[in-house]
């Protein structure tokens, strides 16, 4: 009994660190097609950060799938958006808030080169 209670306080104190953390900020692909590559950059700056889509366990971010996205702060960014085929599309001053989600859909794609 006094392990159930144990466990049970250790549960409602929420003292695990993914517990403190949430979910973080997390990219939801509502592109009709698979990302195989997302970068991001400060609004207007053209300076890329990482692939995020190496933090997916298949390096790939399906259509209707979120992607946990690391190392940014929140505030206004571009994206650089890459598919299977080669093509490359940009998003433009994207708000990232906080342990927020945000999405990015065919609208939103511009400049797509191949």
């Amino acid at each position: 009994m006094r392990i159930l209670i144990l466990i049970a306080a250790i549960l409602s104190a929420g003292s695990s660190p993914l517990a403190a953390q949430g979910k973080g900020i997390r990219l939801w692909n509502l592109t009709t097609e698979t990302i195989s590559s997302f970068q991001l950059s400060a609004a207007g700056q053209n300076s890329w950060g990482p692939n995020q889509t190496l933090n997916d366990k298949d390096k790939e971010v399906d259509h209707d799938e979120r992607l946990r996205i690391t190392d940014i702060t929140p505030g206004r960014y571009d994206a650089k958006v890459g598919y299977r085929d080669a093509r490359t599309c940009m998003v433009r001053d994207i708000e990232i808030k906080a342990g927020g989600v945000f999405s990015i859909a065919d609208k939103d794609l511009k400049d797509c080169t191949k």
